[in-house]
């Protein structure tokens, strides 16, 4: 018989062989005793890159923006107890979100369940709706088949990226003791399975049906967060063209910047919007929306309006349509459906009806305030990852982001939009990229500190603007309580400086759009981690 630390550790290390062999190539391990074997597994695979989070919230933040930005499933690996519970708003926030991590969460044997055993809490079903499936494994057991392990890592790396990319959880149980007596080999890679997901198209029956519709009709196009491939924006750019349509493009969407044709983008949206005079004089007949639903109130309104021939890109199995007007469905990509709709005979909108979304973005660009949106995005250098944060960062980014030549890369989370692992997550797209710039507020920010303990050896620079408190809710009707500035404006006395130098940080202050241009701009070129505090009235 093998004793029961090797064991352990064989079968993890077959756990582990069969991710890597599925595509994986990134860990994220948050330190513990019971998550040994599979930690110890992770260490010693050489075709893993491992990274190392003391704070489980903020580790598997940090995964998610490494899967974020990668598009591939990232592991995540806690010891038992509350541990994987600290998970959560990370797991709910990649449900919501469509990105794909493997959760495996070490586990007491099934004897030290329910018994009063020490750090030892119902792990099986802890995510509930939020994965994507769950896998109770039982102990290691001699004689074990490592085809069942590599193949039980394949399905949960399928599971995770399609049809619906998401959470997967693997709950695995194991005895004492945890550490190996003898010497393992080196685990083998197994062969990989060749799985062939299936790629979607439009029906050509579908698309013509909505063509007619649409040919020759006035309409928008509106674009919301979706993975930022130049397919989609060549694409969508070259429909905008055959139906003289404007496209209202969020800066998630990867369309407000890059040298694809941009000259049918609307990007002042939220200010002409507000104009009712305008709004009811330009009624579209038809929308084409691509993405997630718009993040601010003006662009929601205007399209939950369109009441007719209301059509949705989506081809993931999630219903996206909040405002309760969906009348066509695509599951197909966008580059996919846009081809399919310049195959059939397409008629321009008449007259200038493109246009005159066109004028309203230039009078609004001209009296738009350049502020510190516009600070960054010109000092930040091209292809540069972009990481928004939640609340008023957000909607400030998509009032004055504007448009340009550069391949910005805009993340944030807009799943369930929270403001907590914001810091984790850039750091995690900073993992994958090299680099980040990340812009949060300064709740956002105090929210999630303990990441700044993963910005450590990076180039990254966050900013925070300190407008003293959750500058949100001034734009509310909370703000008109007794109650508001206790209650919802909570103003902070966090000391930004000091929290730089405790995690080993540069620090920057800046109060003025001058000031901000030359502290980012020497952060910038000194590299590594930098924390700026841009103090706002």
């Amino acid at each position: 018989m093998t004793d029961t630390g090797t064991l352990n550790f064989s079968w993890s290390q077959a756990m582990i062989a069969g991710f890597v062999a599925a595509g994986a190539s990134d860990a994220v391990i948050s330190p513990g005793s019971r998550s040994t074997p599979l930690a110890l597994a992770m260490l010693r695979q050489p075709r893993l890159r491992c990274h190392v989070a003391v704070d489980e919230r903020s580790a598997a933040f940090f995964a998610l923006g490494i899967a974020k930005a990668s598009r591939r499933p990232v592991l995540v690996l806690a010891t038992s107890g509350t541990a994987p519970a600290n998970w959560l708003p990370a797991v709910i926030e990649a449900s919501q979100s469509g990105v794909p991590l493997l959760l495996i969460s070490a586990d007491r044997p099934p004897e030290l369940q329910d018994c009063g055993a020490n750090q030892t809490v119902v792990q099986i079903g802890l995510f509930g709706a939020h994965v994507r499936a769950s896998h109770a494994l039982g102990t290691p057991h001699d004689g074990f088949d490592p085809a069942y392990l590599h193949r039980l890592a394949a399905r949960a790396y399928e599971l995770a990226t399609w049809p619906h990319p998401g959470p997967v959880h693997i709950n695995q149980p194991f005895r004492e003791p945890l550490m190996p007596l003898a010497e393992t080999a080196e685990a083998e890679i197994p062969e990989s399975i060749r799985v062939a997901p299936p790629t979607l198209h439009p029906p050509p029956e579908a698309i013509r049906d909505f063509a007619g519709y649409i040919s020759g009709q006035p309409g928008i196009i509106v674009c919301g967060e979706m993975p930022g491939l130049r397919e989609n924006s060549n694409a969508i750019a070259a429909l905008a063209e055959r139906l003289n349509a404007p496209i209202l493009a969020e800066p998630l969407s990867g369309l407000r910047y890059g040298d694809h044709d941009r000259s049918h983008l609307c990007v002042r949206y939220n200010h002409w919007l507000a104009d009712q005079t305008f709004v009811e004089k330009q009624q579209p007949e038809w929308v084409l929306r691509f993405g997630a639903f718009p993040v601010t109130r003006n662009l929601q309104n205007y399209v939950g309006g369109i009441r007719q021939n209301h059509a949705v890109v989506e081809p993931w199995p999630r219903w996206n349509d909040p405002a309760h007007r969906l009348t066509h469905l695509f599951r197909a990509e966008p580059a996919d459906v846009c081809i399919a709709l310049l195959a059939e005979s397409l008629v321009a909108a008449p007259g200038s009806w493109r246009q005159d979304f066109a004028d309203q973005d230039a009078a609004a660009a001209k009296g738009a305030d350049a502020g510190h949106i516009a600070a960054m995005l010109e000092e930040i250098p091209d292809a540069t990852p972009f990481f928004i944060g939640n609340s008023l960062a957000i909607r400030q980014l998509d009032s004055l982001s504007g448009s340009g030549d550069k391949a910005i890369h805009f993340y944030g989370n807009r799943g369930a939009s929270g403001i907590d692992g914001n810091i984790s997550t850039a750091m995690g797209i900073a993992a994958f990229h090299g680099n980040v710039v990340a812009l949060l507020g300064d709740l956002t920010t105090q929210h999630d500190l303990g990441g700044l303990a993963l910005a450590q050896g990076r180039n990254a620079v966050i900013v925070a603007v300190n407008n003293a408190g959750g500058g949100i809710f001034d734009h509310l009707p909370q703000r008109h309580l007794p109650e508001f500035e206790q209650g919802w404006r909570t103003p902070q006395q966090i000391n930004f400086e000091h929290a730089a130098l405790t995690f080993g940080l540069g620090f920057g202050r800046a109060d003025s759009i001058d000031d901000f241009r030359r502290v980012l701009r020497a952060a910038l070129a000194a590299g590594g981690p930098h924390l700026i505090e841009l103090q706002m009235p």
